[in-house]
């Protein structure tokens, strides 16, 4: 093979089905892989990749269970707040089973309107748990942007933010969810999940707190949905600068794979390193950051501008709790 990255890039391309296969390997991949790694047709749209294994997307970020922390969230207001690989999977085991107590299938789809926030992490893996499709956006596109891209989507059920801040001013998103609902008929319960405020209320007939939607469901054991390693799980879009935004399908085995390989190869991402994208919920690199857990790093949130009250607010370290 040679000992240099052009040598390395060259077999890369060559061998396919042993890259891969080591990649699975290596990196660990929990799952089955089955007998084939590249089933190669005619064409590449007709080649499939790993076409007999079963696995989970969340079974393979929620590896830990231990007090250390798998997420740290910062907003721009200075709260600060830690959620330990225990306590993310136990919220996780709360949501999917309160996705599954309201009907919820593999293949249907959750549509998530949040700030950058760690509840956004649980829901998403919750959702990848049973099996549904996500997709997301930032509390601030307007009502419109927001129908543009989840009416395509035909979410089931939609998680909404109370609000959000953004250059020292607090933003409501409630008062525009009876707009967006309007446009979205398939959604059948809208969950409130507090940002502003902890007591966020409802706003619709049928509209239930985060809280009060987790509530009857104690953590558990969470049983994951092994499926095949093509079945759906983000869709995400495109700009939304020539026309309606594109809807963009990420499947989960696909996601896992590129993803582990860039963190853990690209990137040396390794157990207990900390990992961080300014990003929000409406841009892909958020998919990214989440993965990170895959690699059993922490991933660090920010929600807010990056540029106030400084512009070094990304890199100041954070003044302790009063």
């Amino acid at each position: 093979m040679g000992n240099d990255y052009e040598a390395l890039w060259r077999w890369s391309i060559e061998n396919q089905s042993a890259l891969w296969d080591a990649v699975w390997d290596w990196c660990g991949v929990v799952g089955d892989k089955g007998e084939r790694v590249v089933d190669t047709g005619d064409h590449l749209p007709e080649t499939r990749y790993f076409p007999d294994a079963r696995l989970n997307f969340a079974e393979n970020l929620l590896r830990r269970r231990t007090g250390v922390p798998a997420i740290i969230a910062r907003n721009e207001s200075g709260r600060h707040r830690e959620f330990s690989w225990r306590e993310l999977y136990d919220l996780t085991s709360q949501l999917a089973q309160a996705m599954r107590a309201a009907g919820l299938q593999p293949g249907d789809r959750v549509a998530l309107l949040l700030p950058n926030i760690p509840e956004a992490v649980a829901i998403a893996l919750a959702a990848a748990a049973i099996g549904a499709v996500v997709s997301s956006a930032s509390p601030d596109f307007g009502a419109r942007g927001v129908v543009d891209r989840f009416g395509q989507v035909r979410p089931r059920l939609l998680f909404v933010a109370d609000g959000y801040t953004y250059r020292g001013k607090r933003y409501d998103t409630l008062a525009k969810v009876p707009r967006i609902l309007d446009g979205l008929p398939t959604v059948e319960r809208t969950i409130v999940v507090p940002s502003l405020d902890e007591a966020a209320p409802s706003t619709a007939a049928d509209a239930i707190t985060l809280h009060d939607f987790i509530t009857p469901h104690p953590p558990t054991d969470i049983h994951f949905a092994r499926l095949p390693f093509d079945h759906p799980l983000y869709i995400l879009f495109s700009s939304g600068t020539t026309g309606v935004p594109k809807c963009i399908m990420h499947r989960a085995g696909g996601v896992l794979l590129q993803h582990l390989k860039e963190h853990q190869l690209h990137c040396d991402i390794r157990p207990g390193d900390r990992v961080f994208q300014f990003t929000t919920l409406g841009w892909m690199m958020w998919n990214w950051l989440v993965s990170a857990l895959a690699s059993e790093a922490t991933i660090l949130l920010y929600d807010g501008s990056p540029v106030h009250p400084t512009t070094t607010t990304l890199f100041d370290a954070p003044k302790p709790p009063a």
